[in-house]
């Protein structure tokens, strides 16, 4: 029990990083920011502001942006600090291993296989709608039974349906309409699935083809070199920078402040502990709705800023670059999020955005074909960065655990050539791919979101452990207000997490149970710090 409780020295982790097989540092603070900006804009912006805005929050996702962002600079402060002072491969793993203890540093680690390798599966399904789109408007098209996940859940329900729900039809295959009156008095088009003349109507489906695709080909990049996978991000952030700002300047031209008169239809709540709403209202399916809860669902467009940390060990100077590359990528997201979800939600009114490509439907509406597609371009670009950023992290987290011995040791090796863990890397491609093109995006996103925040919740932890037990310790970078800043950290993201549904609480619960199995079947006996205290 001592020994899995037992912490590792800053000392010894540095002496490791310099030793065996290293990776190279040639990451300056510019590359670091748009690995940062390449994470964090992508699905969130592209993707889930449609169905945040369209059943959760109405035009008050601006402000949901706003709290997520609040939670976020709290953390990001706490990363720069830890970045700052521990620049290895590893992120909040590193730091739990530092001031928590072993099995804590095991936790973490496998939860942030959820924050990485599960939400890589989460934007490669993004990326195959958006080029779904893209493809249909040049006239080509994905067959339905490669283009979605073999079972999906209920819109309405959540129950786990085989197949993918569409349109329904009656038996001649025409469409059925279903209507309902949003909480604006708005009616709006819905489908549900139901009993239609004794027939239920779902689309059989096997994989999402262009998923698989998309990450294999990414892990083929991140293994080619860590120098041309930071350049191929440039230019990727580049493009969806710029297109991002065409949204923000030329949408800015048909908003109609009508559309924000109900500001928040739903209430400014959505608080809730374990299912049970204290503050809000719930939706159809049961789960809260209101603007926190907003802020709970769209912390997955923050994802990212934290993939920085992940890269210390390829920084040039990492001291000063990463607080840099984590706090810089993260304000200049966030303030292009408010704008983007006000130009959304003032363009149009909130029931009728579109829930799978929310900012190309709205400039489609305006028969606008040109700049639709540059959207469709700028986000296919775009979340293709965020994936690559995102398997990035993943690898690097793997690496990490095997040079502990929680790990196989095979996923410490570093190509000789490419100086890139590149055994860590095709696990990673794999289990993208496989994830990507078999599991549905409603738990995928949700179970990305609690998990992410369950890491802040840790790391803001672990700088609050170091700021009491060792307050002398050197610290490069040290995050303003002293310890009110990593309690306040832990206060916001557990306040997002309470508003996550019981479900989502569920599903943690038993993935960290799943990896507590690991670590006592295989981890805590091939530990090297157990076998090195036993000698």
């Amino acid at each position: 029990m001592n020994q899995i409780f037992k912490t590792k020295s800053l000392e010894h982790v540095m002496a490791e990083s310099e030793g065996g097989e290293r990776l190279k540092r040639v990451l300056g603070p510019w590359s670091l920011t748009a690995l940062g900006i390449g994470a964090i804009i992508g699905t969130g912006i592209f993707v889930l502001v449609g169905q945040a805005a369209r059943d959760i929050t109405g035009p008050a996702l601006m402000l949901s942006f706003v709290v997520a962002g609040l939670a976020c600079i709290f953390a990001a402060l706490c990363y720069a600090e830890f970045a700052s002072m521990a620049p290895v491969a590893g992120s909040a793993y590193t730091y739990a291993y530092l001031t928590l203890g072993e099995l804590m540093a095991w936790v973490i680690g496998w939860d942030l296989v959820l924050e990485y390798a599960v939400a890589s599966c989460t934007v490669a399904h993004g990326w195959s709608k958006y080029l779904g789109k893209l493809l249909a408007m040049m006239g080509m098209a994905v067959p339905g039974v490669v283009h979605e996940a073999p079972f999906s859940l209920h819109p309405n329900t959540g129950e786990v349906i085989v197949g993918h729900v569409e349109k329904l039809k009656d038996l001649e295959g025409n469409d059925i309409k279903v209507k309902e009156k949003d909480a604006s008095g708005q009616e709006r088009e819905i489908y549900d699935l139901k009993k239609v003349d004794g027939k239920e109507v779902v689309t059989r489906t096997y994989l999402d083809l262009p998923a698989a695709l998309i990450a294999l080909a990414i892990t083929a990049i991140l293994v080619k070199g860590i120098k041309e996978s930071a350049g191929f991000n440039a230019l990727m952030v580049a493009i969806k920078v710029s297109v991002v700002l065409l949204v923000i300047g030329v949408g800015a031209f048909y908003v109609d402040p009508k559309n924000w008169e109900n500001f928040a239809p739903y209430g400014f709540g959505g608080l809730s502990f374990f299912g049970h709403v204290v503050w809000g209202e719930l939706r159809p399916n049961g789960l809260p709705r209101g603007m926190l809860a907003g802020a709970a669902m769209i912390f997955f467009a923050y994802l990212g800023f934290d993939a920085v940390s992940t890269n210390a060990e390829e920084a040039k100077n990492p001291k000063r670059d990463l607080p840099i590359g984590i706090i810089g990528s993260l304000v200049i997201c966030t303030v292009l999020y408010i704008a983007v979800a006000g130009v959304l939600t003032g363009m149009m009114p909130y029931g009728q955005i579109d829930k799978d490509a929310p900012v190309a439907e709205a400039f489609a509406r305006l028969n606008m074909p040109w700049f639709t597609a540059l959207i469709i371009i700028g986000a296919v670009t775009g979340i293709t960065s965020v994936l690559l950023v995102m398997m990035l992290g993943q690898a690097r987290i793997f690496l990490a655990m095997a040079r502990d011995g929680l790990l196989p040791k095979a996923l410490t090796k570093v190509h000789p050539t490419f100086k890139t863990p590149w055994w860590a890397t095709i696990l990673t491609g794999l289990l993208v791919a496989l994830g990507g093109s078999l599991l549905p995006l409603d738990i995928l996103a949700d179970l990305t979101s609690i998990g992410t925040l369950f890491a802040f919740v840790v790391v803001c932890s672990a700088v609050l452990v170091l700021r009491i037990t060792q307050p002398n310790l050197e610290r490069p970078f040290k995050a303003p207000l002293g310890i009110a800043t990593p309690i306040i950290g832990i206060a916001l993201c557990l306040l997002l997490m309470f508003s996550l549904s019981w479900e989502n609480w569920a599903r943690l619960i038993i993935w960290l149970m799943v990896g507590l199995c690991i670590y006592f079947g295989y981890g805590v006996w091939h530990s090297k710090l157990r076998n090195n205290v036993g000698k």
